[in-house]
């Protein structure tokens, strides 16, 4: 008796609990089919299927990025621009994401691909260029609207990189140019009229001061006397009135 139920045994063991054998890791779930039918889903352990009978397709349900390829796309005032973009999304309903789908990153990224080329040729550049979050939320929420069905989550998109052509730079730049040199004539102005507004204060205290003025005139004879090619005449205070007058 013992040889039989010891091979038998051995047999039962080796290829049907061994091979039915699966670790589904913390973050995966475990999508359990029975005669190609979905039959439960496995959580986070040591799991068991019946081979042959049933087969077991693990999806991890953690947070993925996919790039969206660079494309051109059109904006609002006919403008051709080169955009890319990164998505954020996980799996919240695996069956689905099996079931309803054959491959649900391929169809997150082409799905992506064609909101971003809708939102962007419905802005014109400067806001495509200034108002990068809030086109990224707007193509986040169609790309989420069409996935939900497959048991996709979207994260968030961001909008990456936006690629301006070779004219459309080079006439940003003489524009940029032209404005700090805008501002710095600007700037100089202000400071012209601000040194001419001292000065006229300085000759009006000046005039107001006699002793100031002495002592103004005293050190402009100063500063000018290290001089030796330089000839000075003092006068009387006296007589430098009588010549004011």
């Amino acid at each position: 008796m013992l040889e039989i139920i010891i091979p038998l045994i051995i047999f039962i063991i080796s290829f049907i609990i061994i091979p039915g054998l699966r670790i589904v890791m913390q973050y995966e779930k475990g999508i359990i089919f029975t005669f190609g039918r979905y039959t439960s889903t496995k959580e986070p352990g040591l799991r068991w299927f019946v081979p042959v009978i049933q087969s077991m397709q693990k999806i991890d349900m953690r947070i993925m990025t996919v790039d969206v390829p660079k494309q051109e796309v059109m904006t609002k005032d006919n403008i051709p621009v080169n955009i890319n973009a990164v998505v954020y999304f996980k799996v919240k309903n695996p069956e689905n994401a099996v079931i309803q789908i054959s491959d649900y990153i391929i169809a997150v990224i082409q799905q992506s691909q064609s909101a971003l080329k809708d939102v962007i040729g419905t802005n014109d550049l400067d806001t495509v260029l200034s108002e990068r979050k809030r086109i990224g939320e707007e193509i986040k929420n169609i790309v989420d609207l069409a996935t939900e069905k497959w048991g996709i989550d979207i994260e968030a998109i961001n909008v990456q990189e936006i690629e301006l052509p070779e004219d459309m730079k080079r006439a940003m730049a003489k524009q940029a140019e032209a404005e700090r040199n805008r501002r710095a004539m600007i700037i100089a102005a202000q400071g012209e009229v601000e040194s001419a507004q001292k000065m006229l204060e300085a000759a009006e205290t000046l005039e107001k001061s006699p002793v100031t003025m002495q002592l103004k005139t005293l050190q402009t004879i100063k500063d000018i006397s290290t001089s030796p090619s330089q000839t000075i005449a003092l006068l009387p205070i006296e007589i430098s009135n009588l010549l004011k007058k």
